[in-house]
């Protein structure tokens, strides 16, 4: 096979961009056809909205590379012995009865082009990788590894390390020009199982998990078209942050949320002490609350009577309770366990009749089951999560009965409301009331079931909070991503395997990833002197970059230490990020205002802003280039768990790390030898 220059890849890259215009045009116009060959309403609709989605992808694709690497295939392949494939975010078509002109990334053939190598070079000749500037977008160079012949750069490759180094601007993007072999390993994983990637700051769990959920979408796309794909994220501004790598590999329809807004009722208007919230987090509520919901259902206090014309049916006292018995042991849901009762009872008297020579139509079943329902439910009421809640946290008496040997009286008080509100549709509930009223939502009716959940940063999740995940994945899989260090909720995990049982995923399977591609060796080396001082048991971080920056600096006064710090920030490229406690963020981010020196917070998605004030508490998740952190010791002292949060904010740096205080380090923070003080 012949090589080819650039002149020649710069030609094939037009033909690609006129290839992908006339696939917008092709799509435009199947919009129209489509409208008029629909057999019926529904699949009217559907097929609309399929052939619209696809168009407005496309229309709004960016003018971005087509195209990131080429494979080359030699004698080595049976399969594809002199082939070549393009390489590309998207499948990009030849046109009617041609071969493609890019192959989409997740494409079985595309393993290839992140696992070949020159011990295994799986028939593979060459492996090209191109260069690209950004502004404008323009193909300016290429690299060529000759596997068969011995010759591979893997990570040396000068294209993947300035991919990797590229100045972080705007919200995060896609890897898949650089994907690791032991990441496309985890984002290949089969549906059927579930994966727990433990992983430390820069090791890309998260873009691991991410590409992942389109890489199952593109593979398993019928399968999951009914429950679909979740993405859980720790916060809004995460999931902010994250929210254009999706789209730019094609997939827009994957639902991304929160945990807190996935279990959100309505108003989340009621806050907790500390205390509360750690008893409503812990998984003996489970336990408390589905007593609270089954001692609701009582034993028959006698026989059913309904007329019947001028004929009474009778059920008997026992016959009843053996009914309730009977569905309380087949632990189906409380409502599906309620309309059982009905039902059967429905039945036996249906069986009563026919013996007495009666026809039993429709409508006589229909009032029958009106006539019992109040019977019913003097047994086996009807309720909602809100009403058994409120009962549970108002009532001194009602709590001490549901939570009997598995809340001790100091627990019980710390979760009773001091005043209960009138009525449950009173109540002003709190985050933690949220997880404890989707736990007996869940012991009502089985929630909707997602095809595949990703769970990011999962480390921060209480095991009641597990629980509702599990809840929704029974019957798909889950990618499990975080990283124990980063735990900072009063209950974070410090161990992944009861974790993962409270997931409903014991058997799922332990990656650790330990190489950062992002952050740079100065700042990992500093980060993992906390290990040594984190109550968790996880491997020690090695980076892939020997380039960036760490400095820790003195300072009699913070103020024009932190503008001089950003100001030098400024003269690199890229985004830069102002970390403190928060009593310390306003009072500095106002003083670089002061200084004309415009500063966006977390919620000005907007901004064109270089500089970004992030509260410590919200930085988990975000990078950037350039990190101003202030007064480490305040960040500690600022919650229980202020050593992981500190590891956090140390290691959201990609270039530049600085580290200002006025007051004292810990012992394990003080400058290594040659760090500048």
């Amino acid at each position: 096979m012949t090589g080819t220059g650039l002149d020649d890849e710069r030609a094939y890259l037009r033909e690609c961009r006129a290839a992908i215009r006339r696939m917008a045009e092709g799509a435009r116009l199947n919009v129209v056809i489509g409208e008029r060959v629909a057999g019926d309403r529904y699949s009217a609709e559907r097929l609309g909205y399929d052939l619209r989605s696809l168009a407005k992808e496309l229309d709004e694709q960016p003018d971005g590379p087509p195209f990131f690497g080429r494979l080359d295939f030699g004698p080595g392949s049976a399969e594809h012995h002199g082939q070549r494939y393009y390489i590309g975010r998207r499948h990009v078509s030849g046109g009617p009865g041609r071969a493609p002109m890019v192959i989409d990334w997740r494409a079985p053939v595309s393993a290839t082009f992140y696992r070949a190598s020159a011990r295994d070079p799986r028939g593979v000749s060459v492996r090209r990788r191109f260069g690209w500037s950004r502004e404008p977008v323009a193909l300016t160079g290429f690299e060529d590894e000759h596997l068969e012949a011995g010759q591979d750069l893997g990570v040396a490759s000068r294209i993947v390390a300035a991919e990797i180094e590229r100045p972080r601007v705007g919200p995060m993007r896609d890897i898949v020009a650089t994907i690791q072999p032991e990441q496309d390993e985890l984002v290949r994983a089969g549906l059927e199982g579930s994966i727990c990637v433990q992983g430390a700051p820069g090791t890309g769990k998260t873009a691991v998990g991410l590409h992942r959920a389109a890489y199952l979408l593109y593979t398993h796309r019928q399968r999951l078209a009914r429950g679909g794909v979740l993405i859980l994220g720790p916060n809004q501004a995460f999931l902010g942050y994250v929210s254009a790598v999706l789209p730019a590999l094609g997939e827009v329809d994957v639902e991304q949320t929160t945990v807190d807004r996935l279990l959100a009722r309505g108003p989340l208007q009621g806050d907790d002490g500390e205390a509360a919230a750690a008893v409503k987090h812990d998984v003996r509520m489970a336990e408390v609350l589905r007593r609270a919901l089954y001692r609701r259902v009582t034993a028959p206090p006698g026989p059913i009577t309904v007329p019947d014309g001028s004929y009474r049916w009778r059920v008997g006292q026992e016959e009843f309770g053996a009914i309730v018995t009977a569905a309380l042991r087949e632990a189906t849901p409380y409502g599906v366990g309620r309309e059982r009762v009905l039902s059967r009872i429905v039945a036996v008297l249906l069986r009563r009749a026919e013996a007495r020579g009666r026809s039993a139509s429709a409508a006589w079943r229909r009032g029958m089951t009106r006539a019992l329902s109040a019977h019913v439910d003097a047994v086996w009421p009807a309720t909602q999560p809100e009403e058994v809640l409120a009962e549970l946290l108002g009532d001194p008496a009602s709590l001490a009965g549901a939570a009997d040997g598995i809340l001790t009286p100091g627990e019980q008080s710390a979760i009773l409301w001091a005043r209960p509100p009138r009525s449950f549709r009173s109540a002003r509930w709190s985050a933690a009331d949220a997880v404890l009223l989707d736990e007996v939502s869940g012991l009502l009716e089985r929630p909707r079931g997602y095809g595949h959940i990703v769970v990011d940063e999962a480390q921060d999740l209480s095991a009641m909070q597990c629980r509702a995940v599990a809840r929704r994945s029974e019957h798909g899989s889950i990618t499990v991503l975080g990283d124990l260090a980063q735990g900072t909720t009063p209950w974070a995990a410090r161990g992944w395997r009861e974790h993962l049982s409270h997931l409903g995923k014991p058997e799922a399977e332990l990656i650790a990833l330990t190489t950062g591609f992002r952050v740079p060796a100065a700042v990992v080396t500093l980060a993992n002197r906390l290990l040594e001082v984190l109550t968790v048991d996880v491997p020690r971080t090695r980076s892939f970059r020997a380039d960036g920056r760490l400095r820790i600096r003195e300072t009699s006064d913070l103020g024009p230490a932190t503008v001089a710090a950003v100001r030098d920030a400024l003269g690199h490229e890229g985004s830069i990020a102002l970390i403190a406690a928060d009593a310390t963020l306003g009072p500095l981010a106002a003083t670089l205002r002061a200084e004309g020196i415009e500063v966006a917070t977390l919620d000005d998605i907007a901004s064109a802003a270089r500089v970004t004030a992030v509260p410590a508490a919200m930085a988990k998740g975000l990078e950037y280039d350039h990190v101003v952190v202030a007064e480490p010791a305040e960040i500690v002292e600022a919650e229980p768990r202020g050593l992981n949060r500190l590891y956090v904010v140390l290691t959201r740096a990609v270039s530049r790390l600085d580290v200002l205080h006025t007051r004292p380090l810990p012992a394990w923070l003080a400058p290594p030898a040659g760090v500048q003080g």
